[in-house]
């Protein structure tokens, strides 16, 4: 078993891992905090004896990394990684040789989601809770509730009602509990947390719970292997509340701890316009309030919940951000589906969006990898995509 404990990223308190911890006890007071205003203070990383795995840490399946022993994880867990596609014509048209996609789409629910649900269902497996409580926008939700029944799980979820229709779907049909909140993924996220906190369970809330932004990192440990044993040197990520590009970095910042690699990628990332409050944050120290408005459903946020993480990660490593609005993401979702034959949502569209605005400061010798984080039906119709050439 690989030993594992919690830090806090902002005071470094140490903790075990555990079923009752998910904030800094120093930094955070769970009881008292309106989760529907800021973004999550005092947050956890999961953190290794480095020392101690170089010594016997040679060629690693992304499963071994991580916090929980393999036979905890489901049958769902696959062996084999993602598709990293090399998408030719797209290459072609961009004049990036070495563009690939990392396609989320086929893990089992259809989203990259599913990285973090997997280790918090395995760790509930082996802490004997039976119960699992989140909010979303709905990837996490279908995610979570299928991983879930997966491991006979009760999975209790809190969705907008403005929450795409397949997703609230995925959900019911894997056998999830799922409450519709009349408001937005804010409120649902105040709500689950109440509901935790009288009923118990496992919060899988993304930012509050550590495992999932330790989940999410398996895709950065997949790209470095599917490379042969080396970082790409750009990698663009649709972002919304923070966590997915948070999972990201610590990915290739365990790499970095394990001497597996030089230097971080130059991460982007990439929000849409009308919902860019780590993009706003990145450029002026400070988060401001937001209304989120984007056809980008899965990275539309007003409070980025794990956006504290997400910027200390973006200015430690370089990393940068871009702004796309809601027409470039539409039309990059159609690029990428005609030329490559991967149709991704809305939100995983934004990877490729990014790029298009920022293309001339990419060289041709880059390996860049874009992430797409969602299948297409997941979100299939934007409400205002029904344009020609889309749907004739």
């Amino acid at each position: 078993m690989v030993k594992a404990r919690y830090k806090c990223n902002s005071c470094a308190t140490e903790y075990p891992i555990s079923t009752e911890i998910t904030l800094c006890q120093k930094c955070n007071h769970p009881d008292s905090s309106d989760w529907s205003s800021t973004p999550l203070q005092g947050v956890l990383d999961v953190i290794y004896d480095y020392d101690q795995l170089k010594k016997n840490f040679c060629s690693f399946h992304p499963l071994d990394l991580m916090p929980v022993e393999r036979e905890h994880f489901s049958y769902l867990a696959r062996d084999e990684f993602t598709p990293l596609w090399r998408p030719n014509n797209l290459q072609k048209k961009l004049g990036l040789p070495k563009l690939l996609v990392k396609d989320d789409s086929t893990l089992p629910t259809g989203s990259l989601k599913d990285r973090a649900s997997m280790l918090v269902a395995a760790f509930a497996q082996r802490e004997g809770v039976d119960k699992i409580v989140l909010a979303s926008t709905g990837n996490a939700a279908s995610s979570m509730a299928g991983i879930g029944a997966a491991h006979g799980l009760e999975v209790i979820i809190f969705l907008p009602k403005a929450a795409p229709a397949a997703k609230l779907i995925q959900s019911r049909q894997y056998g999830a509990s799922v409450n519709l909140v009349d408001g937005n993924y804010d409120l649902a996220y105040q709500q689950s947390y109440n509901y935790y906190q009288e009923h118990g369970g496992i919060c899988r809330n993304t930012a509050m719970n550590p495992l999932t932004i330790e989940g999410k990192k398996s895709v950065s440990l997949e790209i470095y292997r599917q490379l042969d044993n080396q970082p790409p040197d750009v990698v663009f990520v649709p972002t919304g509340d923070g966590a997915i590009i948070s999972g990201v970095y610590k990915g290739f910042v365990d790499l970095l701890q394990l001497g597996l690699i030089q230097k971080i990628p130059t991460i982007y990332a990439a929000q849409a316009k009308g919902s860019a409050a780590i993009h706003h944050a990145f450029n002026s120290g400070n988060f401001s309030p937001i209304t989120a408005s984007t056809v980008a459903d899965s990275i539309s946020v007003d409070v980025p919940k794990g956006g504290a993480r997400a910027l200390s990660y973006l200015q430690m490593f370089g990393g940068k951000t871009v702004v796309v609005s809601d027409q470039e993401i539409l039309e990059a979702q159609h690029l990428l589906a005609s030329t490559s034959g991967i149709f991704t949502e809305p939100a995983g569209a934004a990877s490729l969006a990014g790029l298009l605005q920022v293309k001339q400061s990419i060289s041709p010798t880059d390996s860049v990898v874009l992430l797409a984080t969602g299948h297409g039906l997941k979100d299939p119709i934007p409400p205002f995509s029904l344009r020609k050439g889309i749907l004739d």
